[in-house]
């Protein structure tokens, strides 16, 4: 609780311009998963950039060319510690493909610090240090327990569940939270005949839209669809495009990116999970550089799990038009 206070503290007085801190030449490099074309990750550009320009460091965040690609983060992991970075932020979506270059990294002294995703064990699964993000069952959990809140009080509930990218853990878990709801609202309402399937939905709006579409025109009974992105955006346009009214296929998802807010807007989707993209970029820039000036040891941060709903949107449309949201 100290050590969080002590990162809340310091990036106040630096977001503050109380005081000019110095991070003498520290360098981060931040590998993900995803192109730069993925509006959510500019958000967490814009919070590590602003971290790094109040320290005065080196930054530098590296994309990869196709939207999900392991194996070109990998790459880019490698060309990044050639070159004897400070520290290593990265996302860890699958529990075997990193271990062996963080480790690599942590034997040459490099911090490493996990952000957006992390090893299904945690610090058990991989040699990573911290984690900053969102805890991804519990997420999947509260947004299914928020759409449930507008399920129809009689009749059968049928339930699809977009797994944006099949074994990445972020998806996975996300899914996972997401149908342990479902099994424990089944339980719990055993005179209704509740059922769910699982989709692999994609990661791109239109591969999004034509897969759910297609499973639409097939289940024209289906009463709602989680996915475990922003992807529900294109499921909102396929509805609107045919004429369906905003909430007779109840729709939910995460992160605030400006395609499914206008949605939102709309009407076509009914609850979105926060998990506050600037924070990740900003936190853990912050705990670079504490480690380094101060010796605290990087610790754990979750950034939430918040859910958003219409009467948010408009606010919340603001902030992300200045990439903060």
């Amino acid at each position: 609780m100290r050590k969080l206070t002590a990162i809340l503290l310091l990036g106040a007085a630096l977001i503050g311009g109380q005081s000019a801190a110095r991070a003498d030449g520290l360098n981060i490099v931040f590998t993900h998963h995803s192109s730069a074309s993925n509006t959510f990750w500019q958000a967490v550009k814009k919070g590590f950039d602003d971290g790094c320009a109040k320290v005065e460091a080196t930054c530098n965040m590296v994309f990869t060319q196709t939207e999900g690609s392991i194996e070109q983060q990998v790459a880019k992991m490698r060309a990044a510690l050639a070159a004897k970075p400070d520290a290593l932020l990265t996302s860890i979506v699958d529990d075997h493909a990193f271990d062996d270059v963080i480790k690599e990294a942590r034997d040459a002294g490099v911090v490493v610090i996990a952000v957006n995703v992390d090893d299904t064990e945690g610090a058990k699964g991989n040699a990573r240090q911290a984690f900053v993000g969102q805890g991804f069952k519990p997420a999947g959990y509260s947004l299914a327990k928020a759409i449930s809140e507008s399920f129809p009080k009689d009749g059968p509930i049928k339930v699809l569940v977009g797994i944006s990218a099949p074994g990445q853990n972020w998806s996975e878990t996300r899914g996972a939270g997401v149908m342990q709801f479902l099994e424990e609202y089944k339980a719990a309402h055993k005179d209704r005949d509740v059922s769910w399937e699982r989709i692999d939905s994609g990661t791109d709006l239109a591969i999004t839209s034509d897969r759910v579409g297609a499973y639409l025109n097939a289940h024209p009974d289906t009463t709602a669809y989680f996915d475990t992105g922003f992807w529900c955006a294109g499921v909102a346009r396929v509805l609107g495009d045919r004429g369906v009214a905003p909430g007779k296929v109840l729709l939910g998802g995460f992160d605030l990116v400006p395609e499914v807010l206008q949605q939102m807007q709309k009407g076509y989707v009914q609850a979105l999970v926060d998990q506050q993209p600037y924070m990740q970029g900003f936190m853990p820039v912050m705990e670079v550089y504490l480690n380094k000036k101060l010796g605290l040891a990087p610790s754990d941060i979750d950034t939430g799990q918040g859910i958003v709903r219409q009467k948010d949107a408009d606010a919340i449309m603001a902030l992300s038009a200045q990439g903060m949201r």
